[in-house]
């Protein structure tokens, strides 16, 4: 018969290193696991810490460029409101001009300018139109004219057979007008009177207020003159060219059988 088998006796200091060993092994590996926790901890914390604080940096972008656009959008409505005030403003001062009123003209016997307009003023007075007709002109202008060699001043009328009112066309006031002694007509298409245009009106009121008297001219191109004033007085001669802007007239002199210009002003000479 066989001996029964002998186990091995355990040793005891073996063991105790065996054990050591294994709680070492442990203790690394639950310390590794807590690191690796603590790190996820910590990067959870920051990530955390960065979402919670403010973006100073684009925060301060976006404001600047709110405060950009704002003080566009100011610039930009600023001038507009200008604009409207003063095209306000236009419209006001044309709807003060365009009242309704004009210059008209009427028609009537060249001769009796003045005595028609005082008779149209006395209508107005006593008819009680004064809102409605506000004033009668006629166009004159002052006129220097040499005759007999002496000098004089005349006050001509612009428009012959024409006079001027301002007045705000309505029935009542056409028929003041129209119907006033010595008034022939009223000029426009028909019946429907046309009123001046601004600028003509202009014209004819710088002409009446001219500072400097118009000289009239009894000659013209061609004809035989008399110098009645300067070196070459009592010469004669022909007119050469008359320049109304300069008030000049040139005048061909027979000096020793030939024929000399002379420029000389419209006073210096007269029809011969």
């Amino acid at each position: 018969m066989s001996s029964p088998e002998e186990k091995p006796l355990d040793n005891p200091e073996k063991d105790k290193d065996t054990a050591v060993e294994s709680a070492s092994i442990n203790a690394s590996v639950s310390d590794s696991t807590a690191d690796s926790h603590n790190e996820q901890d910590e990067n959870i914390m920051d990530e955390k810490t960065v979402g919670s604080q403010p973006q100073t940096g684009s925060d301060t972008v976006a404001e600047e460029n709110i405060e950009i656009e704002e003080n566009q959008e100011t610039e930009v409505s600023s001038p507009t409101e200008d604009n409207v005030e003063e095209s306000s403003d236009d419209v006001s001062e044309d709807e003060e001009e365009e009242d309704g009123r004009g210059w008209y003209v009427i028609h009537c016997y060249s001769g009796y300018e003045n005595k028609v307009r005082h008779n149209l003023e006395q209508r107005i007075e006593s008819m009680n139109m004064k809102d409605f007709i506000f004033d009668v002109v006629v166009p004159t202008e002052e006129e220097i004219e040499v005759k007999d060699g002496k000098r004089r001043s005349v006050e001509r009328r612009v428009f012959p057979g024409y006079i001027l009112v301002n007045m705000l066309m309505t029935e009542e006031s056409w028929y003041v007008v129209r119907n006033t002694p010595g008034v022939t007509s009223f000029v426009g298409m028909g019946n429907d009177p046309i009123p001046l245009r601004k600028e003509e009106v202009a014209s004819i009121i710088k002409r009446m207020e001219a500072d400097a008297p118009r000289i009239k001219v009894t000659f013209k191109q061609g004809e035989r003159v008399r110098i009645i004033d300067g070196p070459f007085n009592d010469f004669r001669g022909t007119v050469d060219e008359i320049d109304m802007e300069r008030a000049k007239v040139r005048v061909m002199v027979n000096f020793f059988g030939r024929e000399t210009p002379v420029e000389l002003d419209f006073l210096q000479v007269e029809k011969a």
